[in-house]
Order: structure tokens, then sequence, then C-alpha cells
């Protein structure tokens, strides 16, 4: 159980100076929510610029902040986070910062609410937090965006996440793909990228297909083995269950029953772009992640997710989550990395 009211500051019995207190009656909850040697306390003292007291079941916020009821609910969230048996580390402290600073996410026409559905106002359902099941672990959406494009990855037909690296565009689809399977809703998980994303032709590379593609679909293996045994994923792929493949090998074929994953889709042509979308078959599902800002094209606006975007972004059923710096849920500088880039426009 927590409380929060206003008490006086910690050494002071003065009525006008007053600290905001929070108080946890579980020492072991009390613990995780300070973190190891009270990081997660020193992180937001950093973030506010202020003093966080910890003194027995209490933490004190500091009068002399103005965000003392942001910081406090940033504690409440925290909280709720670790009594539903969620292990908190400091990227999750930064991401309570991000949100409550902000008052949530706000994005009329860009982001959770407007083009996502289409010009209208997100259906309620697709606000409720989701949490899917895999074989390794649970997954929660970090942000209320990720939970969106979780949702429209569990019903629409056809999904876009675009956004810059480490909104978990990708990592949330295989989530969702490995869910999909394991549910008996698709008989294959189907993982793709353009080749130009390997920085070679293919045919000059040693080797089989397999050991032609690998090296460049790595990221694609790392986020499968999050969600299922090692052991498992050599068998899916092994029996045909999971096909990690390049784009040009999708050409002529109908995917049906499968949960279809095109990455880097910046790097697709106009005409590489078409011909993946018209593969769509029976009870399938695709996806279409990519960074606008990163296209290795000659020209950018070849891009086949550039104009995939302008050409189907109001056609009824399909979905986009148009993702943006501050959705970044990776290391914190890499917001900042993105961010400096960005304004530099290189």
């Amino acid at each position: 159980m927590t409380t929060a009211k206003l008490a006086p500051t910690p050494h002071q019995n003065s009525s006008t100076d007053e600290a905001l207190e929070f108080k946890v009656e579980d020492n072991d909850i009390l613990a995780k929510l300070c973190g190891p040697l009270e990081s997660h306390i020193a992180h937001l003292e950093i973030a506010f610029d202020t003093q966080l007291i910890r003194r027995g079941n209490t933490i004190f916020i500091s009068n002399a902040t103005k965000q003392k009821t942001i910081i406090n609910e940033i504690l409440k969230f925290l909280h709720c986070e670790i009594v539903s048996g969620k292990r908190i580390e400091i990227s999750d402290v930064d991401i309570a910062i991000k949100y409550f600073s902000s008052n949530g996410v706000q994005r009329s026409k860009k982001g959770l609410y407007g083009d996502l559905l289409n010009g209208k106002d997100a259906d309620k359902e697709f606000t409720k937090s989701v949490e899917i099941l895999t074989k390794n672990k649970p997954l929660i959406p970090k942000t209320d965006l990720q939970n969106f494009y979780l949702k429209l990855l569990l019903s629409k037909e056809v999904i876009f996440g675009i956004g810059p690296a480490g909104t978990g565009k990708t990592y949330l689809s295989i989530a969702a793909g490995v869910s999909q399977f394991l549910k008996g809703k698709v008989e294959r998980i189907i993982l793709t990228r353009p080749a130009v994303e390997a920085g070679e032709h293919l045919g000059f590379l040693p080797g089989d297909i397999k050991d032609k593609v690998d090296p460049y679909m790595q990221p694609l293996y790392d986020s499968l083995y999050d969600f299922l045994p090692s052991s498992q994923v050599a068998k899916m792929i092994d029996s045909g269950k999971i096909q990690v493949i390049p784009l040009a090998f999708m050409r002529g074929r109908t995917l049906a029953n499968s949960f279809i994953i095109l990455d880097e889709a910046q790097n697709t042509t106009k005409i590489q772009m078409k011909m993946f979308l018209t593969r769509l078959g029976q009870n399938s599902q695709m996806v279409i992640t990519g960074d606008l800002t990163q296209i290795d094209l000659g020209k950018p606006s070849e891009s086949g997710l550039l104009q995939a975007f302008k050409v189907l972004r109001k056609l009824p059923g399909i979905g986009f989550a148009i993702f943006e710096s501050s959705d970044i849920v990776r290391h914190a500088l890499v917001e900042k990395i993105v961010l400096a880039y960005n304004e530099k426009k290189l």
C-alpha cells in the first residue's frame, strides 16, 4: 500500500516548508522502487534537479521543486509496475519521466490519434493496455504508442510501423507474430529485408543462400530468441514454420496463413513494395517497418515505403503507427543522437 501527502521536509517543521511524502509499506517493493544503491531515486533527482530523501518507508520529495506532483505520479506508476511483477530498470524510469513530464502522448493527426485511424479518433479499445505472452516472457508495451501499435498488430491485416531506430517497431512486430503463431492463428512466420541492406550483392557472397542472408538478418534472429527458446527457433526454421529470406525471393508467392514482416522497408523500391504488398494471402497479416530518415537507395524519393505511406494511409483496413524520437525506448542517449542528426538534416 502506498500513500502520498504533504509533509514537513525532513529536518524542518515549518508549516510553509512542506515536502511531498510517498510512503511504501512493503520493504521489498520499496527497495525495488529505489533501485540498486538507490539509483532510481538518484536518476529522478538529476532529471528534475531536485532532492529526494528516503527515511524508513517514506520518500520525501523536496519542497523546492515545482514538479513534485509529476515525481509523485512517476513513483506511483513505477510502484504499480513492481506490484504487477515487472522488474524496473533505469530505462523504465526514463520512459516514465518522459511520459509524465509531457502529460502523456498527444499527437493530433501525427501519432497516437488522427492519421493512425484514417483521420478518426482512436477507438477506446485501442487505448487499453495490452500484454502478449510468448514462450520466453510476457511483453508489455512501454509507451502509449507502443500499446496502440501492438493493438494494430493483433487486429489489422496490414500494419505500417514508421519511425526512428529504438522505438520497438520490429521488436514488437516479431513478438506479435510469435504470439499469433502460438495461438494457432497463423501457421508460419516470414521475416524479410531488402538485400540493399546487406551492402553487397548477395550473389557475390560465399556460401549457400542461408550463409549469404544470415549476417544481415541477424537482428531479426536476435528478436526471435527473445521470445522463443533457441532450440525451438532452430526446429521451426528447419520445418519452414519460420522463414527468413531476402525480399527478392518473395516474387511469385502467395503467402496464406502467415505473419509476414518486412523490416528496413525504407530501402525497398516502389516496385518491390508493390510486389511485397500483393503477396498477401488468405488469413495472413503483413507488417511493414522502416525509418524514412535512413534511406540507403540512390534516390530517397524512390523509396517504396515513402510512396506506400502517401498512397495507402487513408485506405480502410490498413493501420499506421507513426513513431517519433520521443518514443525511443533504448538507451536515453539514442533519442538525443537521433534529435541531433535530425536537426542537422544529415
